[in-house]
């Protein structure tokens, strides 16, 4: 941004790290064993170690197949195919996918709240169009907004997992800037990934900030 831009009359904001403090770990079998025990209630019998190694194959194989350059899948169909290849009595796999997706992000989740200063920056431009585009899944990240009391609060929120890439492909913003029928020079990108966030956004012909050049520039 300089002095030269034109006035802002929008502002997308990145979620996680951005707006939202999180911090999981999907790397810990702890996160498994805990699914696998919520999964036999569920009627569906996965040993940890089993559930470890097909979740992540599984990942990599949908995202191979989307063809994209930077890839995303839906980890609710990811987990109603386990379940459906694992159950031990009959089960809606689509609808115990959705919810084995959140037992998951449940079980790994080790740290979420509210960012402050971000939180001030939403009260600052709440005159103004926002939206939200983040390379999330929607499965679980919105209900993180909604309890957070973040959701309601933005105009839009974009998922990457609702259009099956993520940032930086450009096609995410300009769907973004779709939705706020506004053109990219008035629109201002705040996020805490370089490249994500603000290099791309940039391409575009956005006004970009990193979220903490945001506080520093609007004083939160």
């Amino acid at each position: 941004m300089s002095r030269g831009d034109p006035p802002v009359t929008g502002v997308l904001f990145d979620c996680y790290g951005t707006l939202i403090d999180v911090l999981t770990d999907e790397q810990d079998f702890e996160t498994y064993r805990c699914l696998s025990r919520w999964l036999i209630y569920q009627g569906v019998r996965i040993m940890p170690e089993v559930l470890q190694d097909l979740y992540a194959a599984r990942v990599r194989e949908a995202a191979d197949r989307t063809g994209e350059r930077h890839p995303e899948v839906r980890v609710e169909e990811i987990f109603a195919g386990i379940c459906a290849e694992h159950a031990v009595w009959e089960i809606d796999a689509e609808q115990l996918g959705i919810e084995a997706a959140r037992a998951f992000r449940a079980a790994s989740l080790r740290r979420l709240g509210v960012i402050e200063k971000s939180r001030r920056l939403l009260d600052l431009f709440s005159t103004k169009k926002t939206g939200v585009v983040s390379n999330g899944q929607r499965v679980f990240s919105e209900r993180e907004m909604r309890a957070l009391g973040l959701y309601g609060r933005l105009g839009f929120v974009i998922f990457s997992s609702d259009l099956g890439y993520k940032k930086p492909d450009p096609r995410i913003y300009a769907t973004a800037l779709q939705r706020m029928e506004l053109s990219a020079p008035g629109v201002l990108f705040i996020g805490d990934n370089t490249e994500n966030d603000v290099d791309a956004p940039q391409r575009l012909g956005m006004q970009a900030l990193h979220v903490e050049e945001a506080w520093r520039r609007y004083g939160v």
